[in-house]
């Protein structure tokens, strides 16, 4: 499993928001939840924007690092 990071993103804002977005569509999160991080996003300062972009990444990397542990206990039940 792939787990995002800002490290290496290009420092440009509309790059870190991009990413941060890839990042919530391959963990399968909601229109709105995108949204909603762009509009906080963009809701301040630089400063403000990383911030809310690492936050959301980490809440990306729990949720697909969730979905593989639940994954891998649903095929150690089929084993069973």
């Amino acid at each position: 499993m792939k787990a995002f990071n800002l490290m290496g993103v290009d420092s440009n804002a509309f790059s870190i928001m991009w990413y941060t977005m890839k990042a919530m569509r391959t963990a399968k999160m909601s229109q709105e939840e995108i949204d909603n991080y762009l509009t906080e996003a963009k809701g301040w300062d630089y400063d403000n924007l990383i911030a809310v972009s690492m936050d959301k990444i980490d809440e990306v990397n729990e949720k697909l690092w969730a979905d593989e542990d639940e994954e891998d206990f649903e095929h150690w039940e089929d084993d069973v």
